[in-house]
């Protein structure tokens, strides 16, 4: 033993447990990650819903021709608002879905919006498809 080796040997090389640690933490990320993708699972089944009171959605469609179906009946733009104010009048909080064609013309389509404004209902969608 040299005279210059009395010192204490009460460090901690913490280093390698920050390596650890880091090692630790890129493990958890990569599989908290791929655990929000989802999992196939086979759900259960349940019973028949029991009836739900609440508005009912009104779907309005517009194909490429211009022809409109308010829930599957044909109609035209003038009956429309008819038949929209009389649902109106049923249940004042509908929710209204209104979807057209890629080809249907622009005009057809902000003619149904300012009908539907014009009735009253506030809770309007576009439906649309996600992109590929």
């Amino acid at each position: 033993m040299q005279a210059g080796d009395n010192k204490s040997y009460d460090d901690i090389n913490v280093t390698p447990m920050v390596d650890l640690y880091l090692v630790l933490l890129l493990i958890f990320i990569i599989m908290t990650t791929a655990g929000v993708q989802g999992v196939k699972v086979n759900l259960p089944k349940a019973g028949a819903p029991s009836k739900m009171e609440g508005p009912k959605m009104q779907a309005i469609t517009v194909d490429n021709s211009g022809n409109i179906k308010l829930n599957a009946e044909p109609t035209t733009l003038a009956d429309l608002e008819a038949k929209l104010g009389a649902v109106k009048a049923k249940t004042p909080e509908a929710p209204i879905v209104i979807r057209g064609d890629t080809a249907t013309p622009y005009q057809t389509i902000m003619d149904v919006l300012d009908t539907v404004g014009r009735v009253g209902f506030s809770n309007i969608g576009l439906a649309t498809k996600p992109k590929k």
